[in-house]
């Protein structure tokens, strides 16, 4: 099932399959929006751009996005919180694990 998400550092919204917490492109942490899919590709140009604009803005943002509360419960997660010692939340310890991984594949 195709979610909305939004990146505050690429000022992008993203069309992404599932509930992802980082950004594919700069692997920061997402913020998954409410809109549907269906209702944000009905969208014009201006509209989706206005919307755009009300995301960067911290307070509409507030406003506009969900929390997905289900991978709580998944085996990925908790065996991911089993290594958290430093409690970081879940999307500040993704993007960090993805750019190391990242850092390993350029230096091989």
């Amino acid at each position: 099932m195709m979610y909305m998400h939004y990146c505050k550092r690429c000022h992008r919204v993203f069309m992404l399959n599932g509930h992802k917490m980082i950004c594919p492109k700069c692997t920061e942490p997402l913020t998954e929006l409410q809109i549907s899919y269906l209702d944000y590709v009905e969208m014009d140009m201006g509209e989706r751009e206005a919307f755009k604009n009300a995301c960067s803005d911290e307070n509409q943002l507030c406003k506009l996005k969900t929390t997905y509360r289900m991978y709580k419960y998944s085996k990925w997660y908790k065996t991911l919180q089993a290594h958290n010692k430093d409690n970081l939340p879940i999307t500040t310890l993704l993007a960090a694990i993805t750019l190391d991984q990242d850092k390993n594949r350029a230096m091989q």
